[in-house]
């Protein structure tokens, strides 16, 4: 029998695997040689000292035992003469939705508004060189979703909603490294994504599954309160037994025409802020207690937060290594988000930090009803781009300068390819924001020695964090609360909040269709 032990050791040590396994015989007090092969499947870095260590869980087998796995078995059928379901989006949700569909016998036709990866490679690039913003086509949609091309991290604190090791295990098959398995916060990384993505897709089409890119839905089809399908907007009709509705949290336009057609929706909180940015290594220097980061340590990361008013402010997908990228999606706005290499090399660590909206701060956009948070965050990003200046240009301000009102005669070198401008941020963010994020980054001032400083910056706007809405379902069949054959699955549907969580959302709707089919046709 294997079994599972804990060690710790210093970062050196934990690369050596030699050492490793020497520690391993001493921890279980058996000889070197009597240990066989061992699996790491944990691993966290405590530096919450200056003596920095490793933990490890390791899975050791004896000598002489027979390696096993506990990896799922993913059991992919051919269902090119499957009944069809329609999915829309072709994001973490929509794709480990098709993968579990394929699984369970049906036959996933994935609707795409944006471009195969590939394609929106080269629409990314001009975005950034050129700022031509495609409106189907950027870090937002198009194939993998906004998670293609904006860092692939794949931290999840939802592990009671689903098999979140399948999704891990699944990424793996298709080209993801080994260590996203046992990494405490694993991560892909930007340039390695677009490879998972495209094995993800030769899968589900090897099996007979169906994509449309550049193809927009206009409206879902509905016949006596049954999802049979939807329309695109150059006319065409996909028809399906069922529905799995996976936008992802920027697709506006989907939102609106849920509001026309009368199928029901609802708003909820999210949160809005800005983006951080400071040399990686002045973010190693204090997380790693004034030690210069060595071989054997990764770029740091941080974790921030601190109630202000009556309001969360936190530090939201925190890019060690990383970029700052650009994120609208419609002329006129800017809209900001960050990524990181696999690698993180990057000399620039950055974060959003946001502040929580609450339903009751949006009054003077009651007009709009359950789209009240749909529109200021529209606006908040039609303003950011006014004061931008430019294009995709980002406004942008030095940290302690925007913490006391002052503004900022010049800027910092930062990673954003796009270019900033000049603003006094303090002055036009709403109050309910800008007041907050100060005394925000004043206490995170406090909390890690040397944030706040002249040399990070901050760039606007950090909007798209979630969802201002949510698409009502029911909790036990994942329906839509009155449309039969309707799932609203993952980010944009509000049930998750990154790559991890949304997948497993997207496997859950899978098989809430196959219940729903089983008890239709019984």
């Amino acid at each position: 029998m294997p079994v599972e032990i804990s060690i710790e050791l210093s970062p050196s040590q934990a690369a050596d695997e030699n050492y490793l396994k020497k520690a391993i015989a001493h921890k279980l007090n058996i000889k070197v040689d009597r240990v066989g092969e061992f699996r790491i499947i944990r691993k966290s870095i405590d530096a919450r000292k200056a003596n920095i260590k490793v933990n490890l869980g390791v899975r050791v087998f004896d000598a002489d035992e027979e390696v096993d796995s506990d990896a799922p078995v993913f059991n992919y059928q051919d269902v090119r003469n499957a009944k069809p379901v329609v999915i829309v989006g072709a994001g973490p949700a929509g794709l480990f939705a098709a993968l579990r569909l394929i699984e369970l016998g049906l036959k996933p036709i994935l609707i795409e508004r944006g471009k195969q990866v590939s394609d929106r490679k080269r629409d990314i690039a001009s975005l950034s060189r050129e700022h031509n913003l495609n409106p189907d086509s950027n870090y937002a949609f198009g194939e993998g979703g906004a998670g293609t091309f904006s860092d692939g991290k794949l931290y999840t604190r939802s592990k009671k909603r689903g098999d979140f090791k399948r999704v891990l295990y699944s990424l793996y098959n298709h080209g993801a490294d080994e260590d996203i398995l046992y990494e405490a916060h694993p991560h892909i990384g930007t340039n390695k994504l677009p490879r998972v993505i495209t094995k993800i897709r030769e899968t589900i089409t090897e099996h007979g599954g169906e994509f449309y890119f550049n193809s927009r839905v206009e409206r879902i089809q509905i016949r006596n309160e049954i999802a049979i399908g939807v329309k695109l907007v150059d006319g065409q009709i996909i028809n399906g037994v069922a529905v799995i509705l996976a936008t992802g949290h920027s697709a506006k336009d989907i939102y609106k025409s849920l509001v026309d057609h009368k199928i029901e929706i609802e708003a909820k909180p999210f949160a809005m802020g800005v983006r951080v940015e400071h040399p990686q290594e002045l973010i190693d220097s204090i997380q790693y207690h004034g030690a210069k980061r060595d071989e054997y340590l990764p770029a740091a990361i941080y974790n921030l937060v601190h109630q202000v008013n009556g309001r969360g402010v936190y530090s939201f997908c925190m890019c060690p290594g990383g970029f700052i990228v650009p994120a609208a999606t419609s002329p006129g706005e800017v809209v900001v988000n960050g990524m990181s290499p696999s690698m993180r090399n990057s000399r620039f660590a950055n974060s959003g930090i946001v502040v929580e909206v609450k339903l009751e701060d949006l009054s003077s956009y009651s007009k709009h009803g359950v789209l009240a948070g749909l529109e200021f965050q529209n606006d908040l990003e039609l303003l950011a781009g006014r004061h931008g200046a430019s294009g995709v240009k980002a406004p942008a301000q030095r940290l302690v300068d925007f913490v006391e009102g002052k503004n900022s005669s010049s800027l910092p070198i930062c990673s954003y390819h796009p270019g900033v401008t000049p603003s006094s941020m303090h002055e036009w963010l709403p109050d309910l924001i800008s007041k907050r994020l100060q005394i925000g980054f004043t206490e995170f001032g406090k909390k890690m020695r040397g944030f706040l400083t002249n040399e990070a910056l901050i760039l606007g706007v950090e909007s798209r964090t979630s969802s201002p809405v949510r698409i009502p379902r029911n909790p036990e069949t994942l329906q839509h609360i009155r449309v039969k054959g309707l799932f609203p699955s993952g980010e944009g549907a509000g049930y998750a909040g990154g790559i991890v969580s949304s997948a497993v959302d997207g496997e859950r709707c899978a098989e809430g269709v196959a219940s729903y089919l089983n008890g239709y046709s019984s």
